[in-house]
């Protein structure tokens, strides 16, 4: 049996993922990430709990915390990011700008790119970088 929660597929098998589907991929890695993080930092509490995983999630705020992480990506990830960056996306968000919403998309691509390979050590870190001095601001 598969174990869906760890994952760690052979690098030709996610190649053959498009940039989309690692996008879509790591939406829900990155919001199940927000979401620990908020429990973590005693922000569980109804609505609000709500309206702070949204604020973090939203396109705009992914493609500023993307930023904080690119100077520390290698070869191989700055590749995934671009392609997912680069990634021929049908819909657009109303509260981001294009750029913003290609970088949060290239982030995402990222993400799932990582999870697929079972790197979740390598997402946890690179997730920890963007949220540095943010539990004041939430």
């Amino acid at each position: 049996m598969t174990n869906y929660f760890s994952l760690d597929l052979p690098k030709d098998d996610i190649s053959a993922v498009s940039s989309v589907a690692l996008a879509h991929m790591g939406d829900a890695v990155y919001e199940i990430l927000v979401r620990g993080y908020l429990c973590a930092h005693g922000r569980a509490t109804g609505k609000g709990l709500h309206r702070a995983t949204i604020e973090l999630v939203c396109a705009g705020a992914q493609a500023e915390r993307a930023e904080r992480i690119l100077p520390l990506l290698t070869d191989e990830e700055t590749a995934v990011f671009n392609r997912g960056r680069n990634a021929h996306v049908h819909t657009m968000s109303h509260s981001a700008s294009p750029a913003e919403y290609r970088r949060a998309t290239a982030l995402e691509a990222l993400f799932g790119w990582l999870y697929l390979q079972g790197r979740t050590e390598r997402i946890n870190a690179l997730f920890c970088r963007m949220m540095e001095g943010e539990s004041d601001g939430i």
